[in-house]
Parts: C-alpha cells; structure tokens; sequence
C-alpha cells in the first residue's frame, strides 16, 4: 500500500506541474494585456514597461514560470511586496492580495458547500437506489427512476432560481444563502448553505440513485449471492454483505469525482446563490486576466480532483481484497 500511494502521489505532482505549466501557457495566448489594464489613464510607454516589470511579466515565459515554480517551493522576492514565504503563489494582479491567502479566504466557504451537499445527495441517492433495488418492478421502483430521471435533466442555475423565489421570497421558509464561519454560528452557517445543498442534491441525488439501482440489480443476480441466500443467510446479511460491498465500487469512483470538482469550484452553483467561493473567484480571475490568481485557483482545483481520485484508489483496495492483493 504504501508504494502504491508513494507511486500515486509522484504522479500527481508531475500532473499538476503539467496543468500548470499549460495554464501558464495558454494565459499568453489570451490576446489582453494585464499590464495596460493596470497602467491606467495616462499610460506612456515608461510607465507601461514600469508595470510590467511590476507585475513581473517583463521577461521570457520560460523565465516567468520557473520563477513562479521556485517561489511554490521556497519562496521569492516581488517588486514592491518584498519577500514571499512559501508556498508563494505570487500576488495578483486585479487587488495586488497575496493568492494564496485569498484561497485560503474562499476555500472554507467551497468546503462547507462541497461536503454539505455530498452528505445530502450521497444519503439520499444510494438511499432511494438501495429501496429501488429491493422493490424492483414495483411503485417504488418506477417513482425513484421517474424522479432520477426529471432530477438529471435539470440545471443548477433554473433549480436555484426558482427555489430562491418560492421558497425565500415568496414563502420565507429558507434564509437568503450566505456563508458564516462555522466556528461563529453553526446555526447560521447551517441556514445559509441549507438551500445550495438542496439544489446540489437535487442535481447529484438523481444520478446516484440510478447508479445505486443499477449496480445492487446487476450484482444481486450474480451467482454469489444466490449462492449465499441458498445457504440460509438473511435477506439483510446477503444484501449488506454481498451486494452492497461488489456495487461500492463505481458509487466510491463517481463519488470522489464529483467531491473534487466541487471542492475545486462550484462554478455555476456559487454565481447563482451569490457565495464567494474558490469558484466565483476563478471567473474573476479569468475576467481580469488575473494569471496569478488564475494558477492559484487552477492548482488548488487540479489537485482537489487528483487527491480524491487517490483516496478513491486506496479505498478501492480496501473494499476489493483483489485489487489489494495486486
């Protein structure tokens, strides 16, 4: 286990140093120039190259980004801002605010968000998948694949708009969403991320319900579990012991997924309820041609996704002796 993960983390730096290095890249290929958006009204070429030079984009990119890659590691010296402590994702370019303090600033608020929502959607989609697996053929059945089916084919942004009208406004029932530190006022931090929850759910629940169903269908007709129930063992035993654990497997992959992406970025949850997170602050970054920022939240999102889908690995061998003994 351990070379495995030791094998598993080495790959993950060297991916993310690839996402960077890319990112870096392509923010060239973007025809503005950060530098003309911070020089001003009465910018001169003097002053322009002062700018630049400022914002430490007045050399080759080669230069530029193994300068920003050694100030990750061990910290670098910024024109006006004097030394930065590792790990040193430079300053940004729109407030002139250290990038990683600012994703330190949003990161709790994505958190809450992300890990709120997934207890919602993974109890209540592998829930109603479990019930539609027992009662197959029946009503139940047919409701929960109804439902999955209208919850996938709708969008956050038309759920949370139409949720936040009747139910804040019209009704008063849910509080407007908004984030307060947990270690302020739980109670508050509970009511003003209930609603985003509730519409990620809704999203979520719908695809984790038909995978839940159609995984304990596939693997409650294997000869295994026939095998146990001709054995004697309770209906509950086989189900808990056998068919739940050969159908974690994909339920625990899409899961880690689905956690890293929106641990990198609600993107469209977080504009639609007006939540400062990771991912409002990667559209501002991308508006402003704010590349520090932009790498920042770009690593930060690459490496929620990668670090899930490692402890999606390991837990795979926890489940499965097969792929443990491998």
């Amino acid at each position: 286990m351990l070379r495995f993960l030791v094998r598993r983390v080495t790959g993950a730096m060297v991916i993310l140093l690839i996402i960077s290095a890319v990112t870096f890249w392509l923010f060239y290929a973007v025809p503005r120039d950060p530098a003309m958006m911070s020089c001003g009204k009465n910018c001169t070429p003097d002053v322009l190259a002062q700018v630049r030079h400022n914002l430490g984009i007045d050399h080759p990119i080669p230069v530029q980004y193994w300068e920003w890659l050694k100030g990750v590691f061990v910290g670098r010296e910024y024109t006006g801002y004097g030394h930065c402590d590792a790990p040193c994702l430079g300053y940004s370019f729109a407030n002139r605010e250290p990038v990683f303090a600012t994703l330190m600033d949003r990161l709790p608020l994505t958190l809450s968000l992300a890990f709120g929502a997934a207890v919602v959607f993974l109890f209540l989609g592998v829930g109603a998948g479990m019930l539609a697996a027992l009662k197959q053929g029946k009503f139940l059945d047919k409701f929960a694949s109804s439902a999955s089916l209208l919850g996938s084919s709708l969008q956050i942004y038309f759920v949370g708009y139409i949720a936040m009208f009747f139910l804040v406004s019209k009704l008063g029932i849910l509080d407007q969403p908004s984030y307060t530190p947990l270690t302020e006022d739980p109670a508050a931090w509970f009511s003003g991320l209930l609603l985003p929850w509730l519409v990620l759910a809704i999203i979520f629940t719908a695809n984790y319900t038909r995978m839940a169903r159609s995984q304990l269908v596939e693997q409650l007709s294997e000869d295994y579990v026939r095998t146990a129930r001709a054995k004697g063992l309770s209906r509950a035993n086989v189900f808990f012991r056998f068919a739940w654990r050969g159908a974690m497997g994909p339920i625990v992959t899409v899961f880690g997924i689905d956690l890293g992406t929106l641990i990198g970025g609600a993107i469209i949850t977080e504009s639609t309820f007006s939540l400062q997170g990771i991912g409002r602050l990667a559209v501002h970054s991308v508006d402003q041609s704010d590349l520090p920022m932009l790498l920042g939240v770009t690593v930060l999102a690459s490496g929620a996704i990668v670090f899930f889908n490692i402890v999606v690995d390991a837990v795979y061998a926890l489940i499965d002796p097969r792929i443990r003994l491998a």
